[in-house]
């Protein structure tokens, strides 16, 4: 694949188990692909700043912020978005369902990012106590709970 204007550059990643191949504008983030050219909606875009963390996303195994990385930075990489977390026939994977289960959320807009935290997290395999994962879990805004559910 060759560029096809000097701001537009070839790029491929695997999204989801998927390898994708894309030309992409360098100043597009990774959330803006994602959404916009991939339809992938459940990345959710908050503040735009990497404070909220509702864009978390896996990159490669740990937690990034779509918002803040450019797409070309993810070029070669494995990204795994909350539709990820789904098992086969669109149904909740555990850790979605356990949330759902102890209604961690409300309105539920800082789901996304607080699950791919948690998964990143989980995949670690480190045993925490619960004021751990609040620490790890603290890059991850909810503004209508008390994060007790969540923990």
């Amino acid at each position: 694949m060759t560029a096809t204007a000097p701001d537009r550059h070839p790029m491929s990643m695997t999204v989801n188990g998927n390898h994708i191949d894309l030309i992409v504008e360098s100043r597009r983030t990774l959330a803006d692909v994602l959404r916009e050219d991939l339809g992938l909606t459940g990345t959710h875009l908050a503040c735009e700043h990497g404070v909220c963390g509702a864009c978390t996303v896996a990159v490669d195994g740990a937690a990034a912020r779509a918002c803040l990385m450019l797409a070309l930075q993810a070029d070669g990489c494995s990204v795994e978005t909350v539709e990820s977390l789904c098992l086969d026939g669109g149904q909740l994977g555990p850790l979605q369902q356990a949330m759902a289960d102890s209604h961690s959320f409300q309105c539920a807009f800082c789901a996304p990012g607080f699950l791919m935290t948690a998964h990143c997290l989980l995949a670690e395999g480190r045993a925490l106590t619960r004021e751990e994962i609040r620490e790890e879990l603290s890059g991850n805004l909810c503004r209508c709970t008390g994060y007790q559910s969540i923990v």
